[in-house]
């Protein structure tokens, strides 16, 4: 099945909590994941940079961190959920207004916004999606070996149906790995990269991109 672009929030079986956006491409798969300072980055590929003068959306942050927070998202409102958060909007309250007020991506497929956002002290995760007909955010108390997630076609209500119940990963490198071929998300379609935060032993968020190929 082939559901787009995914991000998820995560509780590892030992208890540490993670985030992992995927991109899955018909259109555009020639992008990857690239770390930049402290974030990470969607671009296209070596030799394929004018994808983005065909479509302006291909290329955002996609991961960024702040505190105690992990931030996901398959647009440019990761960055502003990430300055809503830092500003010390409540959680719910950062997704519900950047994505009502930045509304679904105006393109051909008029592709919903998704985002993800973990706490790695309260061990909460929260997912959000604005499409063309609703707007939908839900918290979750993560226990160990939860992973939910929302997608941007077909999977697009977060709870228990977007679930994975065995996720577990010692890194964020076989985090990324886990979100193109692990669990619920191995038979979801046409990966092209994907990147990952998870806390460390130390109780720092590390983070990690791997592409699909």
């Amino acid at each position: 099945m082939y559901v787009g672009r995914i991000v998820a929030v995560a509780k590892t079986k030992s208890g540490k909590t993670g985030a992992m956006y995927r991109v899955s491409s018909r259109s555009f798969p020639n992008r990857e994941a690239k770390i930049i300072d402290t974030n990470v980055a969607i671009l296209p590929k070596e030799g394929f940079e004018d994808d983005i003068k065909k479509n302006p959306f291909i290329a955002y942050n996609c991961l960024k961190t702040v505190n105690e927070y992990g931030i996901v998202s398959n647009g440019i409102h990761t960055d502003y959920i990430t300055l809503n958060i830092e500003k010390g909007f409540p959680v719910r309250d950062a997704l519900v207004t950047v994505l009502n007020s930045m509304d679904f991506e105006h393109d051909t497929r008029d592709t919903p916004r998704i985002a993800g956002v973990v706490n790695k002290i309260s061990s909460k995760g929260f997912l959000g999606i604005v499409t063309k007909q609703s707007i939908y955010v839900k918290e979750f108390d993560l226990t160990d070996g939860d992973a939910y997630y929302v997608a941007t076609y077909e999977h697009i209500t977060p709870g228990s149906a977007q679930y994975d119940n065995s996720f577990d990963s010692d890194s964020a490198i076989s985090t990324c790995r886990y979100s193109i071929n692990g669990g619920v998300f191995a038979n979801l379609e046409k990966p092209v990269t994907a990147t990952a935060l998870l806390e460390n032993d130390t109780g720092d968020f590390e983070i990690a991109t791997l592409n699909a190929d």
